[in-house]
């Protein structure tokens, strides 16, 4: 298999054994501070899922972001085996780094079953097909320059391509509605295991989604503002393929106390609602 972004997010979600219900987990060596928490979720997931007899799929989590996490220091995943009834599985999982727990996540699972069915309509947006990838276009700015640039040019798992756009790469830019469409889909093919298509729209569900709530106030995570994610909620509600155009329809309905409250809904092309996010983060003004 070839060394892409993409393989090398899935070797990340390949977590080791380390004893019963305790798995390991490591981080890409990027010069970063602190480890995306789009990860630390992604893998719990997975932690979790392991331990869950195989007729059931995760339904929902709900996860709390307790401390930055060190990607230099390995991830232990401690899962407790909370419930197995007759329809529904409960599990909480501990990440820990240095004997300090950094997440907390409750996920639930369920086996299939079919009942009641509707769902809210999906944006009529135009086709990715008709927009650029985001990359390049921020890639175009010949403003971006040193490590800015390195930082949008490195190879990354998704491909995202805006409808409304976010502006130029800057501290600040033209306040705006807190309302945003993107498409997004990983930029290679992925194994058929659903666990790794959760795992991996997990991960890319954190990216974006805080940002939305400083749209209204000509702001960015660029800015000189406070941002970190505090929680984050998801619901699976159909199948998807995360190596499939979604469209990542995000609003942020309030923000008040220093804290941006941020709402997500993702569709498949054909109009499928496949997921449901929400997320309060910490926007404080420097």
């Amino acid at each position: 298999m070839s060394d892409t972004a993409v393989t090398r997010m899935l070797a990340l979600l390949d977590l080791e054994s380390i004893a019963a219900d305790v798995f390991g987990g490591a981080s890409p060596p990027l010069p970063a501070q602190r480890i995306f928490g789009g990860q630390v979720l992604a893998q719990a997931l997975v932690a979790a899922t392991r331990t869950v007899d195989a007729a059931r799929s995760c339904h929902s989590f709900h996860a709390y972001f307790l401390r930055p996490g060190n990607p230099k220091v390995p991830i232990r995943y401690e899962v407790d085996r909370s419930r197995d009834g007759a329809s529904f599985s409960a599990r909480r999982v501990v990440a820990l780094q240095n004997g300090a727990q950094i997440l907390i996540l409750a996920a639930s699972f369920q086996r299939g079953e079919s009942g009641f069915e509707h769902q809210s309509g999906m944006p009529v947006v135009p086709p990715p097909e008709s927009l650029e990838d985001d990359q390049e276009v921020l890639l175009r700015d010949q403003s971006l320059t040193g490590a800015a640039r390195e930082w949008v040019a490195r190879e990354r798992p998704f491909e995202f391509r805006s409808v409304l756009g976010r502006g130029p790469l800057g501290p600040d830019r033209p306040a705006r509605a807190p309302l945003d469409h993107i498409w997004l889909q990983t930029r290679g093919p992925l194994p058929d295991d659903p666990l790794l298509h959760r795992a991996l729209l997990a991960f890319v569900s954190d990216m974006s989604l805080l940002d939305t709530s400083l749209l209204p106030h000509g702001k960015s995570i660029f800015s000189s503002v406070q941002v970190a994610s505090l929680d984050h909620a998801m619901w699976f509600h159909r199948p998807f393929r995360a190596d499939e155009w979604l469209l990542y329809v995000q609003d942020s309905p309030s923000a008040s106390g220093a804290r941006g409250f941020n709402r997500g809904a993702i569709y498949r092309r054909d109009g499928t609602l496949v997921a449901s996010v929400a997320q309060e983060g910490l926007i404080r003004p420097r």
